[in-house]
This record gives structure tokens, sequence and C-alpha cells, in this order.
């Protein structure tokens, strides 16, 4: 099974890295320096146990999506592509899926936000594009490495729901040999909904104090502050007509921030290196969504407004 991995971030080189101990073929997906150094040293990548593996880059093909089209020896010839680069380069990622993709092949996202897997679906057609949401925690270091940080599962599924089927059997066994957890779903409209709520109540929160998300649990202020933006989205998710079951808000994000706990948030790493953010696709789409529906969502928004704050913050020195 030929499998691209679209945006070789933290998440994408634990992708990269785990599936390259399987039999699968892999193709990475990048640009800039880091499409230079997947072809020039490979990837290196530390694992949960401490252990550090290198990923040589004849172990896989690799090409830099900003100097030009996919190479013909690529074009067409994979068997699924995974999407895992930032919200705002969506666009560009799935017309690499396009071009990537057998016409057999799917196409899953486990980037942050809403959206992802309907714009897929409206170059690729449903029934070729699975809903994803991966709980692995990871980030990377200033020279390239990759830090797979805390072990978790990905979940994913049909769009519509239903069995696994086609490439989606393939893939489900591939990522299981990795180690990487796959758990299926028949429900990914509520995966994606309690992805995003842990997201915005961990990720602007961390990013505006600054601290790693386990400082969440020995904070109080900054708990506070976390829980009620989860509450607030929970609100609009059930408004929107989305079933969150049995959830309950509180304990799951004392669930997972203890389980991530050593690690910085994709935001703060992003603060951290004067890049922008993901947050107008966490919490403005929950502003945008309650504006829908009719939820108010002032803690959302205040969260919006700082980090934004921050982001143009160099501009004010």
């Amino acid at each position: 099974m030929r499998i691209a991995i679209l945006g070789i971030g933290s998440i994408g080189g634990v992708l990269l890295g785990a599936l390259a101990d399987t039999d699968a073929e892999m193709v990475a997906v990048a640009r800039g320096t880091t499409a230079s150094e997947l072809s020039e040293i490979g990837l290196v990548m530390h694992t949960p146990e401490g252990s550090i593996e290198v990923v040589p880059p004849e172990d896989f093909a690799s090409f830099d999506s900003a100097a030009g089209p996919v190479p013909e020896s690529i074009h067409g010839t994979c068997a699924a592509a995974i999407l895992c680069g930032k919200a705002d380069s969506t666009s560009v990622l799935v017309q690499l899926a396009e071009d990537v993709l057998s016409p057999e092949g799917v196409a899953i996202s486990v980037q942050n936000g809403l959206g992802h897997a309907e714009a897929l679906a409206h170059r690729l057609g449903r029934s070729r594009v699975l809903g994803g949401s991966i709980t692995h925690a990871a980030w990377r270091d200033g020279e390239g490495s990759v830090h797979w940080a805390g072990r978790g599962a990905i979940r994913l599924g049909w769009l519509d729901g239903g069995a696994p089927s086609g490439a989606a059997i393939e893939l489900l066994a591939t990522l299981e040999a990795a180690g990487l957890e796959p758990v299926w779903s028949e429900d990914m409209q509520r995966v994606v909904w309690i992805k995003l709520l842990v997201n915005v109540a961990i990720n602007p929160v961390c990013s505006i104090a600054g601290v790693r998300n386990g400082a969440l649990l020995e904070v109080p202020d900054l708990w506070e502050q976390a829980l009620a933006a989860m509450q607030e989205a929970a609100g609009v998710a059930e408004a929107s007509g989305v079933d969150l079951g049995d959830l309950v808000i509180e304990d799951y994000l004392r669930q997972v921030a203890g389980a991530t706990a050593g690690n910085r948030c994709s935001m703060l790493q992003d603060v951290m290196a004067g890049r922008k953010t993901e947050i107008d696709e966490l919490c403005g789409a929950v502003v945008s969504q309650g504006e829908s529906v009719g939820v108010p969502t002032p803690r959302n928004a205040m969260l919006q407004a700082l980090v934004r704050g921050i982001q143009i913050s160099p501009h004010f020195d």
C-alpha cells in the first residue's frame, strides 16, 4: 500500500515515522526547509519511550509541494492520502490529494478545525473521503526533529457512517501495524466536534499563558478558562445537532490534559515560532457556528481576540 502524508509537521512526522516501520510505501509531501531536510537527511523522531529513530531518505519518496506539480512517478499511485497540514493550507492539500491518489484511493484529514473532510468530498466525492481525528501528542524542535510526546489513537470513518471497505480496510490494518491505534467510528461528526472541544479548551489558554498542557491541571484559574471554553463549544455542538452522547466534559478534559501533560500544544508551538496560529479555525469556528445557531460564545470570542493580539504584537513593538 502506498500512503502519502501531506504536510510533515509534528503529527505528519509521527505518521511518517511510524508507518515507515510497516510494509507500506511512503510518500512525504512538505515544502521549503522541511522538504529539503527530508530529501537530504530523512526524518529524526524521538519516540514516547525515549529512543531516537532515524528514517533515511531512501526509505520514502518525497517532494516539495512548492517546487512544482506532483512528479509523474507519484501522480495517481497512492491508495491513501492523509492530510496533516495547517488548516489554512487545506485548499492546496485537497488538490495534492487528488493528484497523488489512485482512482480507488481514499483521503483522510486529521487536521484541526471543521470542514476539511467536506472540502475533500467536494473534490473527490464522499465515497472516497474519511473523516479523521488524532490524539497522539507531538512537537517539532528547532532542528527539525519530531518528538512523539504521547501515544493516543486515530479515529476514522466514512462521512455518512458504515463499515470500512475498499482501501479503508487496508489503511486500518496498516495503521494498526504501525502502532498508531486506529479506531473505526460510524459517527465522525461527533468525533470531529469532540476534538474541536478539546482544542478550544487547551490550545488558546496554554498559548496565552505560555505553558504546557499539564499546567491546566495545576493552576485553577487556567483550568476554569479552559473548561468554560469547552462547555461553551459543547453548547454550540448540541445546538447544531451533534449528539455528544454520554461525554462528561470536565472528565474528558482532565483525561486529555493529563495524558498530554508534558506537551506544548500546536498553537503554543506556533506562537513561540512566530507563525500564524489556527485560532480562527478553532475558537473562530465555534464563534461562527454559534452565530449560525443562536448560541452566544463570549469566552471563545475573547480567546480568539487575545491570540490574534499575540500574533500581531510584533508589529507594535
